[in-house]
Formats: structure tokens, sequence, C-alpha cells
């Protein structure tokens, strides 16, 4: 079975070009003896993980490919993520510091936040190409969930308060955590947004500053996200963790007004989500989320303070 790139925990070297990946198969076998076999299209170099020929379904900028894996030494299925850099200057401009970012992502640990476990570099038909392994989150993403929930002919068009706030809560000590940590999201949005069976959410899909030039590409691949965009991404100033917190104001105003949800209905503009906020009561929460959709991003709020805010702590 063909081996991919190297994937202990602590992969901190490029590695060379794998051998030759098995091709997907046309046809599925009929048997399940074949078909366990020719499930597997790739193996780490370490022999811990297998790519599966089933993809996960991740409608997240950025990440080219997911696909369901198997963790072989824990017994437990997790998730393949492929990200295919453009070119290979943008390779040799991020090694180092991505590198140093990715390994503290692999040691971090918070509860509000999807398992990043392991990473590698290799190359796939002559393209760099960087896999990170993380936790499956089998009950799907934020997005996918609100959307089944919203059901405007029975009134149906925004989360509970209670739900609101505890979900801000959480997604406010992630982004706390990982800004503590130097580290900028910088791809936060409800399809970017994983939540659990017991209803607490996790934030995954983080893409570092130092792949973000082909993050960047891809969410103007995907022009319904591009309102979760914090304006400075727009310029060649660098971007800060203020940026993640635009992200989420805008994803706070979504759960309050879902039909905002930009799902099948094209862009959302800024002035879509200016309307939507001037007629959020009561008025205490509308400025809580004006304060993260400021243009300026030194004027947000810094989310280790605002997860102490009213509005998230039970008042409104």
């Amino acid at each position: 079975m063909p081996r991919s790139g190297g994937a202990s925990k602590a992969s901190e070297q490029l590695s060379q070009p794998s051998s030759e990946r098995v091709p997907c198969p046309d046809d599925r076998p009929d048997s399940e003896e074949e078909d366990s076999d020719t499930e597997i299209m790739e193996i780490s170099d370490n022999g811990r993980y297998q790519k599966m020929i089933d993809q996960v379904s991740r409608d997240v900028p950025g990440i080219d490919a997911a696909h369901l894996a198997m963790d072989t030494e824990d017994g437990v299925e997790v998730v393949w993520n492929e990200v295919r850099y453009s070119s290979r200057k943008a390779v040799a401009a991020s090694k180092e510091v991505l590198v140093k970012i990715l390994k503290r992502l692999t040691e971090m640990q918070h509860p509000n936040i999807v398992n990043f476990m392991s990473f590698w570099h290799d190359k796939v038909s002559n393209q760099d190409r960087l896999v990170f392994i993380t936790e499956h989150m089998t009950s799907g993403s934020l997005l996918h969930f609100l959307l089944k929930a919203k059901r405007p002919a029975a009134g149906k068009t925004s989360v509970s308060d209670k739900m609101w706030r505890r979900w801000c809560r959480q997604i406010l000590s992630a982004l706390s955590y990982l800004h503590k940590n130097d580290i900028v999201h910088g791809n936060l949005s409800l399809a970017s947004i994983f939540i659990q069976h017991n209803g607490a959410v996790k934030i995954g899909s983080v893409s570092p500053d130092a792949i973000h030039e082909h993050v960047k590409t891809k969410q103007l691949e995907h022009k319904a996200r591009l309102h979760y965009t914090a304006p400075e991404y727009a310029g060649n100033a660098p971007i800060g963790t203020s940026a993640d917190i635009y992200s989420f104001g805008v994803c706070a105003l979504e759960m309050l007004n879902l039909e905002l949800l930009a799902e099948g209905r094209g862009v959302v503009r800024r002035e879509d989500i200016d309307n939507t906020l001037s007629k959020l009561r009561p008025e205490r929460r509308q400025q809580f989320i004006a304060e993260c959709l400021y243009e300026e991003p030194a004027k947000r709020p810094l989310a280790s303070l605002f997860i102490k805010h009213p509005c998230t702590s039970g008042g409104v």
C-alpha cells in the first residue's frame, strides 16, 4: 500500500515526494471483503493514518479536500484534510512559520476547538501539499444545523437566547485561547464551527497566516462566505486577531437572524448585514455585535474580554 508523508505528531520537516498513490477506483467492488481493502486510498508514512475514499462534507474555504480516515493506533475515525499550494514560492515563504504554528496546534487542547492531531508536507503530481489530521465531528457544521432549523413559516428565524449565549461564550473561549497563543484562526464561519451531540460547539479549520494567501484565494471561489472576511483582508496590512472578532460578529448576527444565511441565495453584502443589525433588539445586543463589526480593527474588542459581556453571561 502506498505511503504518504511522515505523520508523527511533531512533524517539523518537509518530506520528500511520497510514492505513487493508489488511484480512486471507478467502480466499487460488490463484496465486503474487497470493499474494505480498496476503500483505502493512502497510508501515512508511519502507517498510523489510512485515508479512505469517503469524502467528508466540508464547505470550508482553504481546504481543498477532506476525507474520512482511520487512526489505526487509537482505533477511531479522523479527518484527513488537504491543502494544495498554488506555487512553490508560497511554500518556501511560509515553511518556517507554518511548521512552528502547526506544531503548536498539535499540542493544544481546548474543549471548544477541534483536535489537531498531526500534519506533514509532501508532493502529489509534483504539486506541494499540506496534510493535517483532525478530529472527526460527526454531527456536522453549525451552518447545516441552522439551515435545517430555519422555518420562517413557523416563525423559526433565530436560535433561542439561551443557545445563542452559550454558543457565543464557547466560540469566544476558543478564540481567546488561540489568540493568547498568537494564532489567528483566519477562517471562521458557520461552516467551520461544528456542533456536537451534546449541543456544544467546536471551531475547526484553523488557517494560520502562513497559508492565508492560499486561503484568501480559495475564499474568492466561495463568494457566499466572503461576508465573514474582515475588511482589512482587502489591503496589504498585517492581519491580527481582531479579524477573527469581525468574523465572530457575523456568525453571532446570523444565529439571531437565520434569514441572513447565505446558503443558496448568493452573496451577503455589507449593507445586508447593516440592515439586519439595525433591526436587532434589544439595543444592548445590537451594540455587542456592532462592536465586533467595526471597520477599524483596533476598535474591535478582545475575545477574552467579550466572554464576560452581559449579552453572553446571562442578561441581554
